[in-house]
């Protein structure tokens, strides 16, 4: 019965120990520190442009229910922002060469005519 009786009365006290050092009342002054979520660990790169293998090898930490929305939001304005630019290059680039074709077939007509006169 005494041994019963110490069982239970050490048992008391580690339940103790652990709720106090859970809730604040342990070495470290407070409760224990919040663990910081998991990141992204290979973000797309800030200094280049995004590549192909870039996106492929984008891997999203798992959170509680998923993906963390946060990271998947950030990656998805990055790449968002990275096509904008790119379709807009595209774009100046297409009416660079559209304005160059038109002048290289305007010259290509003026130099008959001139060819004429001579």
């Amino acid at each position: 019965m005494v041994m019963f009786l110490f069982l239970v009365v050490a048992l008391a006290v580690v339940v103790a120990a652990v709720t106090l050092a859970v809730v604040g009342g342990g070495e470290g002054g407070g409760p224990l520190p919040e663990a910081a979520p998991e990141r992204l660990h290979d973000p797309l790169p800030p200094d280049r442009p995004v590549g192909r293998a870039d996106v492929e090898n984008l891997r999203f930490p798992l959170a509680v229910r998923g993906y963390r929305m946060a990271d998947v939001d950030d990656a998805l304005s990055r790449l968002g922002a990275e096509l904008a630019e790119r379709e807009a290059r595209i774009a100046d680039l297409e009416s660079a060469l559209a304005g160059a074709r038109a002048a290289a077939s305007q010259a290509h007509e003026d130099k008959p005519e001139a060819q004429e006169q001579q």
